[in-house]
């Protein structure tokens, strides 16, 4: 048995997201099935990668050349596997090959070699190499200077397309409009790129955007896995474009042409497993050019597997050990082989998820950076049906758009809607066209949608019409407003017309062959083609979170994924209904079938009337599954652990705070609002500050903390019916900490206490925190009682997280969560304790299992958890900490000391006592004398500069912290989080240390 060293990629970040954990997962359990001991070097602590079923010692370390030395000279590896890490993992492979690391430990790099790497990463090796297939690219240059640039502009004209290389998600990239764009631009970018180099090549913005996901083995057999036409043109960044799979709009010789494109290339790269190519494809003629290439499983390679049911980053693994295609059989079919390329009889639409709704002032526009958290993916037999799923999988109210050709000239976030509107307002799709680019065959799609609601508006439910609305996936609720009647109504209808849902297979073969898949989506257009599935015992429906996007991120898979793994353990029949496509909860292999639709009532309905559904789980699939219980209790479907009148008890002040004043538990001053005036009303009752927010929200969004009564008034004016009922709460000065407890109704295990670094008043989400504590024993005891209490008075079953405010000796209450939280895999993997598992035995009243027979934990090692701000690709943000969570990621390291734990934390930056200028700290009444003396203006522009320390109000400070950001350098805003820099770097010399081992029974492997 051979030892394998997996690289991750490291914190959720826009640009590098869950499609890596993904694709991660696969890969490393691809190499367990075949024998291979698994080392995995990833300190994402939220990801199901991170877990002892998937890697057999995992390292929460820092993704550096040093760190990963430190790790290969102690478990010497006879192999390293890069490829699925992302451009992070990329990237590292690269300096290792640099620094000679591989070399010295006599490391064999599986899968795509470092020459291949270099070719497809370094904008002018891949240039010259184009050049050498005769195949097109845009007229451009390899620059290393601005001057450059600027007399690269002058000879082919504005505006020019900035490519930084070997950086991930277009970052530092962009489109140069004028001169007045370039120097900011192309200075950033050379920033951005670890060699210091840019592509500037003339645009070609406007072309269709083309993808094709390709496959490879050593003997140089390839394959095209799926192939991706985006619905915004050339200009827009693919993860910023909403993608149809397959092609809709080329004809059969251009979909030839630029498949034969992408297999030449990838085979004169030499790739070995997954690549990605894109081009672009002038409409009006043949002439296409290749934009670039991936030379590594990436975000496309996800979307293209769960799109085509084909296993991409499993048959990569393989690939990357020595198979060839024609060696590995398709797991989803059961008897097709790895180099039968999948066809489809299905359509499928990604759609990215902005974080715009959490920041509505930031710039919305979009270009070659790209800007989403994550996305959706949607399967229907319509286009139609396909992008009303997608839309519908969102989890965010349609939003009402003004000025409609400012969103369609500039491409924001908006387009797709502004373009509804301006169809539904009766403008041509002539000039629609001429203005985007677009394809008529989408903006006809869109059409038939608007035709859609104006006939159901008219007509009423026709038989014909109904059948139609349904076939382009109107959901009831939606018909009825449209209609003017009632869903029940609505539903009444689809009864008499026989309308029902049917149930379809992806088989990755468009069923020419028969195939034992699991893998499911909805259609009212064709038969029903599955039976619902055979059940030995119970029947469970885990609900997912949905997409990506800050304040709920892919901790809440992990969750999903351990639910159903404990499920599985005790004999039930699991059933996953999700829609996004970056998850492994959305891997066919993880549930015993997957539904991928959208989170909708009518939807889970449906699914549990057609599978018999014993039990739904809503706990595991964060705030978006919680929101549904209470519809899906009127509904009369069958909910574990959660009652809607216990979540309004828990989320309405004054409910909320009775039943605390009935156990005697402190609680910080607030009240529930329904309207403005009630607020305004409240508030002459209180002391500002205040901490103003709605209910029912994910990661803080809509909250800001208001000064004085003018402040709030101005918050109240901006906000909408929507936001009712808001939350006022005061704001108390003090330390905050959380808990993770699982209780059975009667009792609580509660491992530890999470200890934020950052004071109250920061959201929990964007606070660095240490686990377990170094709080006094007397005040763990209260924070326990206090659990305890809470829990019990409420009977609640299952995971709880509740946070708190410390003031010297006093706890007070500041909310409680009744579901799987954001930190549940670091309490989880931290205490070696199986959280999920215990919760779900819980639910499940699983009579072997005893809660208060559980052992205490045993901590070998302190953890330091910390967020990851994906700040350049939202440069225009400051971001100043506060309760509106900002963070996209999160991160996490080891050490036997909070001091050790620091210092791997902030292991990217300088040591401030060798570099004077690397830090230059405003903090109000404060001086460091390690730190720059320099001016702002004047630091900003050094070499060593690194780190800039604000944590001052007004608008000067504000416009510094953005303009650092701008600069690519790490801003902090609380002085807490500056000392906790300085503390780390009192640990000279960490060393690596693995998450502790599972010592309790946990739950079966993948």
């Amino acid at each position: 048995m051979s030892k394998v060293l997996v690289i991750g990629s490291g914190p959720i970040m826009i640009g590098q997201a869950a499609e890596f954990d993904y694709s991660g997962t696969q890969g490393c359990l691809a190499l367990k099935e075949e024998g291979h001991e698994v080392i995995l070097v990833n300190n994402n602590p939220a990801t199901i990668m991170t877990d002892y079923d998937v890697a057999d010692k995992v390292y929460c370390e820092p993704l550096t050349v040093a760190s990963l030395e430190k790790i290969i000279a102690m478990e010497r590896p006879d192999s390293l596997l890069a490829g699925l890490g992302g451009q992070t993992a990329l990237n590292l492979a690269v300096e290792l090959e640099k620094e000679e690391v591989l070399k010295k430990y006599d490391l064999t790099l599986l899968g795509t070699g470092i020459s291949s790497i270099m070719q497809g990463e370094d904008r002018e090796l891949f240039r010259a190499l184009m050049n050498d297939l005769d195949q097109p690219v845009p007229e451009s240059e390899v620059i290393t200077t601005t001057e450059q640039a600027r007399v690269f502009a002058a000879e082919v004209g504005y505006p020019i397309i900035s490519r930084p290389a070997y950086t991930l998600g277009g970052r530092g990239g962009g489109i140069v409009h004028d001169e007045a764009d370039l120097d900011e631009l192309i200075a950033t970018g050379l920033k951005a790129s670890p060699i210091h180099q840019v592509i500037v090549e003339k645009s070609i913005a406007g072309f269709k955007e083309i993808e094709y996901e390709i496959m490879r083995d050593h003997k140089g057999t390839c394959i095209s896995v799926c192939n991706m036409e985006n619905f915004d043109p050339v200009g827009v960044h693919t993860g910023d474009s909403i993608v149809v799979a397959p092609s809709q709009s080329l004809t059969d010789d251009d979909y030839q042409m630029l498949r034969s494109a992408s297999i030449k290339i990838v085979s004169a790269l030499e790739v070995i497993g997954g690549c990605n190519v894109q081009l672009a494809l002038d409409p009006v003629s043949k002439q296409y050019y290749v934009i670039e290439v991936n030379p590594r499983v990436s975000r496309s390679s996800a979307l293209a597997s769960k799109a085509t049911g084909y296993p991409i980053a499993k048959m990569a693994a393989k690939i990357a050990l020595g198979y060839t295609l024609d060696e590995l059989e398709n797991p989803l079919t059961g008897y097709t082989y790895a180099s039968f390329e999948p066809a489809l009889d299905y359509v499928v639409v990604k759609f990215p998820r902005w974080p715009f709704d959490k920041f509505p002032q930031a710039d919305r526009s979009l270009g070659t950076k790209m800007r989403a958290t994550g996305e959706v993916m949607a399967i229907d037999r319509t286009m139609e049906g396909a992008f009303q799923k997608a839309v519908q999988s969102l989890d965010t109210k349609i939003p009402e758009v003004d000025n409609h050709w400012y969103h369609l000239h500039q491409p924001t976030d908006l387009r797709f809607f502004a373009i509804y509107d301006l169809i539904r307002k009766g403008t041509s799709m002539d000039k629609i066209h001429q203005e985007t680019q677009i394809d008529p065959l989408f903006l006809q799609v869109i059409r038939h949608l608007v035709d859609t609601e104006m006939a159901l508006g008219t007509e009423g439910l026709s038989q014909p019409l109904l059948h139609q609305a349904k076939v382009y996936g109107f959901l009831d609720d939606h018909i009825a407003a449209l209609a003017g009647c009632t869903t029940a109504d609505v539903e009444e209808a689809r009864r008499e017309y026989d309308i029902q849902r049917s149930f379809k297979l992806v088989d990755t073969c468009a069923a020419e062959f028969e195939a034992a898949t699991n893998y499911v989506y909805s259609t009212f257009a064709g038969m029903n083609e599955i039976a619902p599935l055979p059940s030995k015992g119970k029947k469970a429906l885990i609900l997912g979170s949905g997409p990506i996007r800050i304040g709920q991120g892919v901790e809440f898979d992990y969750s999903a994924v351990k639910a159903i793994e404990s499920l599985q353990k005790q004999g039930w029949t699991t059933i996953m209904i999700n829609n996004n496509p970056e998850t492994v909860s959305t891997d066919y292999e993880t549930a015993d079938r997957l539904y991928f639709e959208p989170i909708q009532k009518e939807i889970i309905a449906s699914i549990v009337e057609h599978e018999s559904i014993d039990l739904v789980f809503p706990q595991f699939g964060g705030q978006t599954a919680i929101n549904l219980a209470e519809d899906l209790e009127k509904a009369g479907l069958p909910l574990a652990g959660v009652r809607a009148d216990v979540l309004d008890a828990l989320e309405d002040r004054d409910k909320f705070y009775a039943a605390l004043k009935k156990l005697g538990i402190p609680h910080v001053a607030g009240t529930t609002c329904h309207s403005k005036q009630e607020a305004l009303e409240a508030a002459d009752s209180y002391t500002f500050p205040l901490l103003c927010r709605p209910s029912y929200v994910i990661g803080g969004q809509g909250m800001v903390i208001v000064q004085d009564k003018q402040e709030l008034e101005q918050a109240l004016a901006e906000s909408d019916d929507r936001h009712y009922p808001i939350v006022l709460d005061s704001l108390l000065q003090g330390a905050e900490v959380e808990v993770d407890l699982v209780s059975d109704g009667h009792s609580i295990y509660l491992p530890d206490i999470i200890e934020h670094i950052e004071p109250g008043g920061v959201h929990s989400g964007d606070s660095m925190a240490v686990f377990p504590s170094t709080l006094t024993d007397s005040l763990k005891q209260k924070i326990r009682t206090y659990s305890e209490k809470i829990a019990v008075e409420f009977t609640y079953c299952g995971l709880m997280n509740i946070q708190f405010l410390i003031q010297q000796d006093d706890v007070y209450v500041l909310e409680v969560n009744p579901r799987a939280s954001r930190t549940v895999p670091i309490v989880s993997k931290v205490a070696d304790i199986p959280m999920v598992d215990w919760a779900v035995r819980i639910l499940t009243d699983d009579a072997e299992f005893s809660l208060s027979q559980q052992p205490d934990p045993i901590f070998q090692e302190t953890a330091v958890k910390y967020p990851l701000f994906s700040s350049y690709a939202m440069t225009d943000l400051d971001h100043k900490l506060g309760p509106n969570m900002k963070s996209t990621g999160e991160g996490m390291c080891l050490g036997k000391t909070v001091e050790e734990a620091l210092a791997k934390v902030f292991a990217h930056l300088p040591d401030l006592y060798d570099v004077k200028e690397a830090c230059l700290v405003e903090l109000e009444g404060r001086h460091v004398p390690e730190a720059s003396d320099l001016p702002f203006e004047e630091w900003i522009t050094k070499e060593d500069a690194a780190v800039y320390v604000n944590d001052q109000s007004g608008e000067e400070a504000e416009k510094r912290r953005i303009t650092a950001v701008k600069n690519g350098l790490t801003v902090m805003s609380e002085a807490a989080t500056f000392y906790a820099y300085v503390k780390g770097l009192e640990c000279k010399d960490p060393v690596p240390v693995p998450l502790p081992q599972q010592s309790l029974e946990g739950v079966k492997s993948l």
